[in-house]
């Protein structure tokens, strides 16, 4: 959602690079998922990278989350390894928040996707919220009120993900772009123009990708 071509370039060259904002971001979600924030008490189970999935012909989805609340509650959902009801609430960890808005968008419909797949996994209805270290606050996502517009997004970014891999095709850089923060940024050639990739790597073997 951030940017096509990024997505490209990671998925079909395996581009990569880090940069400060990245390696911020990694050190956060590795303290995340050590295994410090898995705790027990009569009122909740709080879970670390758990790995979810949603195995539906229109998502096809797999992840491992940050951070999962299992919360007692009687009209909850029976959760596989714990005893009761529960009802499920998604956190997921982030840097740094957004200066004007609530929650950036782009982060909002990486939870979507774990809800998805949480829902799908533990036949729940999850809440979902965001959690910005820098200012240490949690921001609840409005999927309970706002789930179809999500569902809509999600599905049509998941068909441009699946058509940008299956032609092996980089798009060109989307007018506006603000790359200042992209990690891969210098590696980003080819700005203004799409390339296929499967050409490119043939005629570096004198082969017609024809």
């Amino acid at each position: 959602m951030y940017c096509p071509r990024r997505f490209a370039l990671l998925a079909l060259n395996r581009d990569w690079k880090e940069n400060a904002f990245v390696a911020k971001a990694d050190i956060l979600h590795e303290h995340v998922h050590d295994g410090s924030h898995s705790f027990s008490d009569k009122r909740k189970t709080v879970r670390s990278a758990l790995t979810v999935y949603n195995d539906l012909p229109e998502y096809d989805l797999f992840g491992v989350t940050d951070c999962v609340e299992f919360i007692k509650d009687s009209s909850g959902s029976d959760i596989p390894g714990l005893t009761g009801k529960y009802r499920v609430t998604l956190v997921e960890y982030k840097p740094s928040a957004p200066k004007s808005i609530p929650y950036n968008e782009s982060d909002a419909i990486q939870v979507f996707a774990q809800k998805l797949c949480a829902d799908y996994v533990w036949k729940t209805d999850s809440e979902a919220y965001l959690y910005y270290s820098d200012i240490r606050k949690r921001v609840r996502l409005p999927f309970d009120t706002e789930f179809k517009k999500y569902d809509l997004l999600i599905k049509s970014l998941l068909s441009e993900m699946h058509e940008l891999t299956e032609k092996g095709m980089i798009p060109i850089r989307k007018k506006g772009q603000k790359c200042s923060g992209c990690s891969i940024k210098d590696m980003c050639f080819y700005k203004n123009t799409g390339y296929d990739v499967r050409k490119i790597i043939m005629s570096m073997k004198g082969v017609d990708a024809e």
